[in-house]
C-alpha cells in the first residue's frame, strides 16, 4: 500500500504541473499535503515535517544558490565568464565544446556538489550557447551528466563518503574504482544523449535574468588567467579540504583549518569576495555596481529556491510516513547477487524518496550483513549503492527540479531527458562493477 501512496501522489504531481499548468512550488506543496493525509501521518504534524523538509533542503542548498548565483553574475557582467567561454572555443573548437564542458565538470564536480557545480558553471553554459547560436542541451547536458555521476558515484560525495563508513571500504580505493567506471560511463551517455532524437526535438531558451545580455569586446574583458582564477577558488579549497580530510589525522591543525575555509559555502564566499576585488572594476569602480550585480543574481533565483525547497519537503512526507521502512522490510528476504541486491534497493528507494543519500544510506543497512559475509569487496559493494542512487532521478528529486528551472524545460521535458539520463547511467555502473568484480572480487 505505501508503494501505491507513492505513486498516487507522482501521478497527483504529473496532472497539477502538466495538463493544469500549476507553478511547481504551489504543486508540490499540495501533494506533499495529500501524502500525508494518505499515509495517516497526525494533521497537526503535517505542516511540521513540510517545514523541516523544506528546512533542512533549503540549509544545505540556498547558500550555494545564492552565492554561486552571485559568483556567476559578477563573473559575467565582468566577461570573465565569457573570456573563459571563448578561450574554451577557440582552444578546443565548436566541434569539440561538448568535450571541453564534460571535462570541467568532472575536474569541478569530483569535489563540489552537484548544486555547488552546476550553479558555478551554468553561467559559462550559457554564454557559450549565445556566443556560439547552439541548442543549449547541447552544451547543459553533458555538464549535468558529468556532475550527477561524480555526485552519486564518487568520494567525498556524502552519499558515496557516507557508504564508505558504513561498510568499512577505503576511500581511495572506492575513488578510484569509481573512476575507472565514472569516466567512461559519463563520456558515453554526455557524448550520447544530446544527439538522441528525443532531446535534439527540445530546444530550450535560456531563462531571462540568468545573464548579462551585453557582449563584451575583447578589450573589454579580463584576462583569462585572472577569469580562471577566479572560477578555480572553489575548486581548489574544496579540493584541499577532501585531501586533507582523506589523508591526515582528525587533530591535524591543517586539516581543521581546511574544514572551515574549504566547506562549500565558504569557498563560494571568498570566491565571491575575490570576484569582487579582482573583476569589480570592469563593472563599475563604486561597490555599489558590484552589488546590484550580486542583487540581480538573485532575484530570478527566488522561484527556483522555492520549488528546490518544496522538492525536500515532498521527499520529507515520504520519508517519515514510513516509506523507507517499508522498502526495506520487503528486500529482506530476497535472495541474489549482493551487488544486485544492493543497487536494486538503492534504485527503488530513489524512486520512492528522491533523495540519493536516504537511498544509500538505507540501502547500504539492508545489505551490510549480507556484504559482509560474501567476500565481495567493500569497495565495489559501496559502488553497487552509489550506482543504484542516480537511478530514475524525477519529480521526488529536489536536483530534478534545479535541472527543469535552470533549463527551462517543462515537467515532461526534463523528465525525457533527466530520468532517462540518470537511469542509463546507473545501468551502466552496475554493469561496471559487475565487470570489476570478476577481476578484484
Amino acid at each position: 500500500m505505501p508503494l501505491l501512496y507513492v505513486a498516487l501522489a507522482v501521478v497527483l504531481l504529473l496532472v497539477l504541473m502538466i495538463p493544469l499548468k500549476m507553478n511547481g512550488f504551489i504543486a508540490l506543496l499540495l501533494t506533499s499535503l495529500f501524502v500525508g493525509f494518505l499515509v495517516g501521518m497526525p494533521l497537526d504534524k503535517i505542516w511540521d515535517t513540510i517545514g523541516a523538509g523544506l528546512g533542512g533542503q533549503l540549509s544545505g542548498t540556498a547558500l550555494i544558490v545564492g552565492l554561486g548565483a552571485m559568483l556567476g553574475t559578477v563573473m559575467a557582467d565582468a566577461g570573465a565568464a565569457q573570456k573563459i567561454a571563448n578561450s574554451l572555443v577557440d582552444k578546443m573548437g565548436i566541434k569539440r565544446v561538448q568535450l571541453a564542458i564534460l571535462i570541467a565538470s568532472f575536474v569541478l564536480g569530483i569535489t563540489m556538489f552537484y548544486e555547488v557545480a552546476f550553479v558555478l558553471l551554468i553561467p559559462l553554459v550559457f554564454v557559450i550557447v549565445r556566443q556560439t547560436k547552439l541548442n543549449l542541451l547541447w552544451v547543459a547536458l553533458p555538464m549535468s551528466i558529468g556532475l550527477s555521476t561524480c555526485h552519486s558515484f564518487l568520494p567525498p560525495h556524502p552519499g558515496p563518503a557516507a557508504v564508505v563508513g558504513v561498510f568499512h571500504a577505503d576511500m581511495g580505493l572506492t575513488l578510484l574504482y569509481g573512476l575507472i567506471i565514472a569516466i567512461p560511463v559519463a563520456a558515453f551517455i554526455a557524448l550520447t544523449w544530446p544527439r538522441l532524437p528525443f532531446v535534439k526535438k527540445i530546444n530550450p531558451i535560456i531563462p531571462d535574468g540568468l545573464i548579462t545580455n551585453k557582449t563584451f569586446k575583447e578589450e573589454e574583458m579580463p584576462s583569462f588567467g585572472s577569469s580562471i582564477f577566479v572560477a578555480l577558488i572553489p575548486v581548489v579549497l574544496m579540493a584541499l579540504d577532501a585531501i586533507s580530510t582523506i589523508f591526515l589525522p582528525e587533530g591535524n591543525g591543517f586539516r581543521h583549518v581546511m574544514d572551515f575555509i574549504g566547506e562549500s559555502n565558504m569557498a563560494l564566499l571568498i570566491a565571491l569576495l575575490i570576484s569582487m576585488w579582482l573583476l569589480g572594476p570592469r563593472i563599475g569602480r563604486p561597490l555599489k555596481d558590484v552589488m546590484q550585480s550580486c542583487s540581480n543574481a538573485v532575484k530570478p533565483m527566488a522561484m527556483i529556491i522555492l520549488v528546490i525547497g518544496a522538492g525536500g519537503a515532498f521527499k520529507q512526507v515520504l520519508v517519515d510516513g514510513g516509506i523507507a521502512d517499508y522498502i526495506k522490510d520487503i528486500t529482506a528476504g530476497w535472495h541474489m547477487s549482493p551487488i544486485i541486491l544492493a543497487w536494486i534497493i538503492a534504485a527503488l528507494l530513489r524512486i520512492a524518496l528522491g533523495s540519493a543519500t536516504v537511498a544509500v544510506m538505507t540501502a547500504a543497512g539492508v545489505v551490510l550483513p549480507i556484504a559482509q559475509s560474501s567476500g565481495i569487496s567493500m569497495e565495489l559493494m559501496t559502488l553497487a549503492v552509489t550506482c543504484g542512487s542516480i537511478a530514475f532521478s524525477h519529480v521526488t528529486d529536489p536536483g530534478f527540479w534545479m535541472f527543469k528551472e535552470y533549463l527551462n524545460l517543462s515537467v515532461g521535458e526534463a523528465i525525457k531527458i533527466r530520468t532517462t539520463y540518470t537511469t542509463a547511467l546507473s545501468i551502466l555502473g552496475l554493469i561496471g562493477v559487475l565487470i570489476l568484480n570478476m577481476f578484484i572480487g
